[in-house]
């Protein structure tokens, strides 16, 4: 029982890892806003723009009918690079909305 307990508390801290990391006293979480990040963070090293599309395709199995809905969404990618002591954080926003944060290699 207590392994379990173990194991159930490091795939917590795990995916609270991925999901959040520290910017001075701020925590930065998915779902953040792009401004509340800026104001907590100021400005990455890194920003990049992008379209996508995001959708779905629905078809009737004898074909007789066939449904598509895409949606545009615009991509911000964000790096933060907070010194050789601390790993650089790649942020992915869509639609201004923070959806992935990403620890990539040490900062310089």
């Amino acid at each position: 029982m207590k392994k379990i307990l173990l194991l159930s508390g490091f795939l917590f801290a795990a995916d609270t890892a991925e999901a959040a990391f520290r910017c001075g006293s701020w925590l930065i979480t998915k779902g953040d806003h792009e401004t509340e990040v800026l104001q907590k963070c100021g400005e990455p090293q890194y920003m990049e723009e992008r379209i996508g599309y995001r959708g779905n395709r629905l078809r009737h199995p004898r074909g007789s009918l066939e449904i598509e809905e895409f949606e545009q969404v615009i991509i911000h990618e964000w790096i933060y690079n907070f010194g050789p002591r601390r790993l650089q954080q790649r942020l992915l926003f869509e639609n201004g909305i923070l959806k992935e944060i990403n620890d990539l290699e040490h900062g310089y």
